[in-house]
């Protein structure tokens, strides 16, 4: 893809250093003699006009597969960008189903509970319920909860409850 472009650049570059030498030496014969036409004027319109088609030609080839080129790169870049919306509604379903299995009943009968047994019970709970639970807590509550269980888990829970996690990590 990259050559053909070079190739076309080439061969245009090339028609017009020679149209561009036609053009000097008609200049040149022209100024020793202005007043009369010379014979390498009607040569260099001849060429140009029998050339300027085909320069046309290659630089219309060249535009197109330039067009084709960004067209390409428009729909990759199109096509990321949707992967990327669809995990991000993924994401958002899973948190707000996360949040809605942590019942307000649930939440009331952690709330009341001694911050080490309910550290004790939240451990052992599926990851997603068990940060659903703390991140409707009160902050205080969430926070002494958290302050008595493994650092590991704590910090396994606190990722789900910020939203890094994106989902189930176990």
């Amino acid at each position: 893809m990259a050559a053909n472009a070079l190739f076309m650049s080439a061969a245009i570059n090339q028609t017009l250093a020679a149209a561009f030498a036609s053009l000097a030496l008609a200049t040149a014969a022209s100024a020793q003699n202005p007043d009369k036409p010379s014979a390498t004027d009607s040569e260099i319109a001849r060429y140009c006009g029998a050339l300027a088609p085909s320069a046309r030609e290659a630089r219309a080839v060249y535009q197109l597969r330039k067009l084709a080129d960004l067209e390409r790169e428009v729909r990759d870049a199109v096509e990321k960008l949707e992967a990327k919306e669809m995990a991000t509604r993924e994401w958002v379903t899973k948190r707000e189903t996360m949040m809605k299995s942590a019942t307000d009943d649930v939440v009331a009968i952690y709330a009341k509970m001694a911050a080490d047994a309910a550290a004790t019970q939240l451990s052992a709970m599926d990851e997603p319920i068990a940060a659903a639970v703390l991140a409707k807590l009160k902050p205080q509550a969430a926070g002494a909860i958290l302050g008595e269980m493994q650092a590991d888990k704590a910090a396994k829970l606190s990722t789900l409850i910020a939203g890094a996690g994106g989902g189930d990590k176990s």
